[in-house]
């Protein structure tokens, strides 16, 4: 059994503390300084990661190996399984073209431009979170609003600050999954903590895209509008979150925000011609004129009912009951760890959820979704692979990443920095949603960043008597403003609207309003560590 220490180097925290943060400072280095490929400094991090594991903390190599290959699996199963079978479901309504007609009939819900920003970036967009996130709401909803005839600086702008408030349940709940699984903590306890935070930015976030879009006189003319498509989000987002299933919070939301406005009747009245002249200085696409039949418009909307139906039926107990069975629970090889206590640590233990994990659902719902789009057996499958090659530098990078965090884990590095962490005391409830931030702007992932630093923040909690599930919560929560900054969604942005090279010019655009939202959620997260607002947890 290898047994974790706490002060390995010299017998100091403050030193060993130190030498613990080599993996994450070269990771975060490569990213953010030398620009080097996720996949690349994930690599590197977990060849860091595994010397200072042997080096220092003297974890045997076979453990470190063990620990490294039970972290590169959970990436493939169940985190990479979920994106897959998600983007899968994307690919096939591309492919059939039945997504050309949802985004034209997104477009046709309402003539004002300010109204379009809220359909299209924050619901629309939310529900591409959903399915498919890494980036891939801000190149599309872009490319949307582009077409409906927004200057291109402006649609990249409202396109990043519109993805926020549903990226710590994107992918199918992938980051709040991931958090769950590298903190110990329940699920359900993580997704309800994490749905009492973000719904607050769902609030504020649609009011900001108003303005951005047409400044005061958005704001003023369609504040109505921004507040009720936000709160409809909120109580949805909240809800799913809470009482059904945190896979499903991003769709649930993103349905009801669109389903409000749909339901306002001053959100679909025309916009006058001064307002559209003023905020529309690109060229509006002709295909939005295009009138598509009712069955195919339905058919457009169905794969997203297919997946909501799916999850719902796998929350009813009988049937959750019945998919638990097949989760597999053995001890993985090689491993014998016990923490500074003695106690033996969790990870020593792999479950396999086959049938209730959320990526098998989506597959269910992707099979469906093949019938009702009439896509070939053959081209369903052909498509499944494009998609997996699609994704093979984000395969090696989630699978580099989680195997590095699961080596920091096991090693007891984490636990270290923790423990020196903690001395911020009350302080750090504030700093706690900067570093989930910090971990997105650089790496461009809430998973990563959750995998990063959702066990340091756990361990930390502990040591100074704050809430282990609102600080792994706040990493979550924190992360999602660093999404807009984060180098790999400002060059999709600019790819995407065609400003390639102008990455600069976006980041300072959308900066400021990644700091003030920041701030935001760094008081809400001190506000739920005091009595002012810690009636808000669970």
């Amino acid at each position: 059994m290898f047994v974790q220490q706490l002060e390995p180097v010299a017998d100091s925290l403050g030193l060993s503390a130190l030498v613990a943060t080599l993996p994450l400072i070269t990771v975060l280095v490569l990213l953010g300084v030398v620009r080097m490929k996720a996949h690349l400094a994930g690599l590197i991090g977990l060849t860091v990661a595994a010397l200072v594991a042997w080096l220092a903390y003297g974890m045997p190599l076979g453990q470190t190996f063990a620990g490294a290959a039970q972290g590169a699996v959970f990436g493939l199963f169940p985190i990479l399984w979920i994106v897959i079978n998600a983007l899968w479901v994307y690919r096939m309504t591309v492919r059939t073209r039945h997504f050309d007609i949802l985004r034209r009939s997104f477009g046709r819900l309402s003539d004002d431009p300010r109204i379009q920003a809220l359909v299209v970036a924050f619901c629309f967009g939310a529900l591409l979170e959903a399915l498919a996130g890494f980036g891939a709401p801000v190149a599309i909803c872009s490319v949307m609003l582009v077409a409906l005839g927004f200057e291109p600086v402006r649609a990249a702008v409202v396109a990043l600050v519109a993805n926020t408030a549903p990226v710590a349940f994107g992918a199918m709940g992938t980051p709040v999954v991931t958090l769950a699984e590298v903190t110990g903590l329940p699920l359900d306890t993580v997704a309800s903590v994490v749905g009492r935070q973000t719904p607050l930015l769902a609030l504020v976030v649609p009011l900001v895209l108003v303005g951005l879009v047409d400044g005061r006189r958005g704001l003023r003319e369609t504040w109505v509008p921004a507040l009720v498509c936000g709160v409809a989000f909120a109580v949805a987002q909240f809800a799913a979150s809470n009482y059904v299933s945190a896979q499903l919070a991003d769709i649930g939301a993103a349905l009801a925000g669109a389903g409000a406005l749909v339901a306002l009747p001053g959100a679909r009245k025309p916009a006058e011609e001064p307002v559209r002249a003023a905020v529309l200085t690109g060229v509006r696409s002709d295909e939005l004129d295009e009138d598509d039949p009712r069955p195919e418009v339905l058919r457009a909307y169905a794969p997203y009912a297919l997946i909501v139906a799916v999850f719902s039926v796998a929350q009813i107990p009988a049937v959750k009951e019945v998919l638990a069975q097949a989760t597999r629970t053995f001890d993985w090889p090689f491993l014998n760890v016990a923490g500074p206590d003695g106690e033996a640590v969790g990870q020593n233990v792999f479950s396999l959820p086959l049938l209730s994990t959320g990526g098998t659902l989506v597959l269910l719902a992707g099979l469906g979704t093949a019938a009702v789009l009439r896509v070939h057996a053959r081209v369903a499958l052909r498509e499944w692979a494009a998609t997996v090659y699609e994704l093979r530098f984000a395969i090696l990078t989630v699978t580099s990443v989680l195997a590095l965090a699961y080596v920091m884990n096991l090693s007891g590095q984490a636990a270290t920095i923790g423990h020196f962490v903690a001395a911020a005391g009350a302080g750090l409830a504030f700093l706690s949603p900067v570093l989930g931030w910090f971990g997105v702007a650089v790496s461009g992932s809430d998973t990563s960043a959750n995998a990063l630093f959702g066990a340091l923040q756990v361990t930390a909690a502990q040591q100074s008597g704050l809430s282990p599930e609102l600080l792994a919560a706040a990493n979550s929560s924190g992360g999602v403003l660093g999404k807009m900054i984060s180098p790999q969604n400002l060059t999709i942005a600019c790819a995407a609207v065609g400003l390639a090279g102008k990455e600069g010019d976006l980041l300072r655009k959308v900066l400021p309003w990644s700091i003030g939202l920041l701030l935001v959620m760094c008081l809400i997260v001190v506000g739920q560590s005091t009595a002012v607002l810690g009636w808000m947890l669970p």
